[in-house]
């Protein structure tokens, strides 16, 4: 089987390092990639090579500076993975670069717009290159909607879509995720409730959100692509929401409070903030635990027409949350060294993996899942 020349985008950022790790690590993938490890500081990335060790390689890579497509051709990469967020204000350029090296391309994008209109963007260059392009390969959309086929199968419909991230307040957190969500907050989000789209300010007006081996805590609406993907995907005839739910009630009101800012016109760039908040933010640790987890709720009727309400929970322990983002991305490009094959052409992560494939991800970082069959209410 061919080696798979693997170029990781952000390599040794939060995401990108685990990614680099998991790859290497599995000794059947990593027979069958030739791991790149890239970003702007070339002393970080070879850093970053020399820990994996198994032939990885650090590169100086500029995603922004022109000529990538060349590059990548010069090195001969065959897939290349993007965490080098945010992906809020960014274009499709790695995407078409790799395009046009003839290679795979995967990243770990949850900007609504980006991923939402990602598949029409991107889908011819993909189709001539004969190439797979996957977008928003992370917790939202690949592991969400593989939670909602497994429970949701064979039901007659769905009524509603609940969804809710609660990261450990001691997890590491990088400052490009916090600028991504900066850049919403307090803007005006389309969300599907009651039948039809309303607009809802984002991390505003938190609400209390259950958890099974969580304490309740606040959750604020956020801006993700499923808002926008699942109520057509899985004909959602009530709703589908989408909450962050931070540990410490503090950091959740501050967030609340920043978007009411932006809403005044007080603060028009909170993302601005971000740089101040990733040096900061650990102030607050000592009030939290090293427990995060998630939660999808859904209901509808079941294969036999009765009403039927479910939960999917998920706890991670020891501050191994962010491990979570990053699992999507892992199994596709195992799949890709593998030569097991992926659909042609460009297309979100919706639907591609299913639950069990998770599974043994969830058992390496000993996280804890549970199906909940919740009361039926009016």
């Amino acid at each position: 089987m061919a080696t798979l020349k693997t170029l990781v985008l952000g390599g040794y950022g939060n995401f990108g390092a685990r990614i680099c790790r998991a790859l290497v690590d599995d000794a059947a993938t990593r027979h069958h990639i030739a791991l790149l490890v890239a970003g702007r500081d070339a002393s970080r990335a070879q850093a970053l090579a020399n820990t994996l060790g198994h032939g990885a390689r650090g590169v100086a890579l500029d995603h922004q500076a022109p000529g990538l497509a060349a590059t990548l051709r010069q090195w001969r990469v065959g897939l290349v993975i993007h965490t080098a967020g945010p992906f809020q204000a960014q274009g499709y350029s790695v995407a078409q670069a790799a395009a046009e090296a003839g290679a795979h391309y995967i990243d770990l994008a949850d900007g609504r717009r980006f991923v939402c209109d990602f598949p029409a963007a991107m889908q011819a260059a993909f189709a001539a290159a004969g190439r797979t392009a996957i977008a928003g390969a992370s917790t939202v959309p690949a592991l969400s909607s593989a939670v909602i086929d497994h429970l949701c199968a064979g039901w007659q419909h769905i009524d509603s879509i609940d969804i809710c991230i609660a990261p450990a307040q001691r997890a590491p957190r990088g400052q490009a995720t916090l600028a991504a969500v900066l850049s919403y907050c307090g803007l005006p989000i389309d969300v599907w409730a009651g039948g039809r789209w309303h607009p809802q300010r984002g991390w505003a007006h938190p609400e209390p959100v259950p958890f099974h081996r969580l304490q309740p805590r606040l959750g604020a609406v956020c801006d993700i692509p499923d808002l926008e993907i699942f109520p057509d995907h899985y004909q959602a005839r009530d709703r589908v929401t989408f909450r962050a739910a931070l540990e410490v009630g503090l950091a959740q009101r501050s967030f609340a409070a920043i978007a009411a800012l932006r809403h005044w016109g007080v603060l028009r760039q909170p993302e601005k903030l971000a740089w101040l908040m990733h040096h900061t933010g650990g102030v607050l640790d000592f009030l939290g635990t090293p427990l995060g987890g998630m939660v999808v709720r859904v209901a509808g009727n079941d294969a036999q027409g009765q009403q039927c309400r479910r939960a999917w929970h998920i706890a991670a322990d020891h501050d191994h949350g962010p491990e979570i983002p990053c699992m999507a991305a892992i199994l596709l490009a195992r799949q890709l060294a593998a030569g097991q094959p992926l659909p042609n052409g460009a297309h979100t992560s919706t639907s591609l993996l299913p639950l069990a494939a998770f599974a043994p991800e969830f058992a390496k970082w000993g996280m804890v899942t549970d199906v909940v069959d919740e009361p039926v209410t009016p």
